[in-house]
Order: C-alpha cells, then structure tokens, then sequence
C-alpha cells in the first residue's frame, strides 16, 4: 500500500514539475512576440537587439530543461 502512494506522490510531482516546460514556451513566444513588435516599430535597431532575443529565448528554454530535468528526476531518481 505504501509503495502505491509513493509511486503515486512521484507521478504526480513530475506532473507538477512538466508545468515548467509549458511556461518556458510561453516564455519564449513573449519574448519573440516582443522583439517583432520592437522590430517593426524601429526597424533600424532591430539588427542591434539580435542577440538579447536570443539570450533570452536562451534563459527562458533553459527553465523549461531545468524543470524537465526535476521531471524526470523525480519519476526514476527518488
């Protein structure tokens, strides 16, 4: 009976943990949607700002490996 619920709590944290790889795609759509707007508003910096889209479509996927990391930690590790 224990064993079940163990099992269960685990499942149902990797769930809980999967939330963060959906946030980080929301996150890197504002972050692009904002750069487009940015970009046709003053097209002559877009090429300027380049890289800190990139950067932060950076950060931002990188959350999302971070808690599909906690995911699959939390299934097979614990």
């Amino acid at each position: 009976m224990e064993g079940n619920i163990a099992e269960m709590g685990q499942f149902i944290g990797a769930g809980l943990a999967g939330i963060g790889s959906g946030a980080a795609a929301i996150g890197v759509g504002t972050v692009a949607g904002n750069y487009l707007a940015g970009a046709l508003r003053n097209p002559s910096a877009a090429a300027s700002q380049t890289a800190t889209l990139f950067i932060g479509m950076a950060f931002a996927e990188a959350l999302g490996i971070f808690s599909f990391l906690v995911a699959l930690l939390l299934m097979f590790a614990v």
